[in-house]
């Protein structure tokens, strides 16, 4: 099995042991989704990431983001105006760096993804700045072979590509 198989099945299952989590994900995966780590801007998978598609949580599978929300914040991290369920992440004051931010997290996993600050695009003037790490994206085309079709709404109301 894979990394990714069976992901999204993982919130339904008991919760993952340490070791287990060790095991399947990558080192920089765990370090981000486990131990609130921070991978380095500019250098990770999907900060220039443009295809249709959803962002799930690396660790449980659950969909947080869509690509209809993301957007170039100039940071070099993978950027959102808001996620696809506002419950889908939940949100908590973090003082690592002295001033206060707003670590977020998914609802599900408990993955640490990243911060959001108010200096968003409207209409929410959210940024969500997430570490590629602790995602996984799946493109339109895959989201009914990967088990998210009920998302393909999201696109529906684009003319084919020619």
């Amino acid at each position: 099995m894979s990394k990714d198989e069976g992901a999204r099945d993982a919130a339904a299952r008991a919760p993952e042991s340490d070791d287990d989590l060790r095991r399947r994900l990558t080192p920089l995966q765990y370090e981000v989704t486990q131990r609130e780590g921070t991978e380095p801007a500019f250098d990770n998978e999907y900060w220039d990431e443009h295809r249709d598609g959803i962002y799930v949580d690396v660790v449980s599978g659950e969909p947080l983001f869509g690509s209809k929300d993301k957007y170039d914040s100039g940071t070099g991290w993978p950027s959102f105006s808001r996620p696809l369920r506002p419950e889908a992440v939940t949100t908590k004051v973090d003082f690592k760096l002295l001033m206060p931010r707003a670590e977020v997290r998914s609802t599900g996993a408990g993955s640490h993804l990243g911060h959001v600050f108010k200096d968003g695009p409207k209409p929410t003037r959210l940024r969500y700045c997430m570490n590629s790490a602790s995602l996984r994206f799946i493109p339109k085309e895959d989201l009914e072979r990967e088990g998210y079709a009920e998302y393909l709404a999201l696109f529906e109301d684009e003319a084919p590509a020619e």
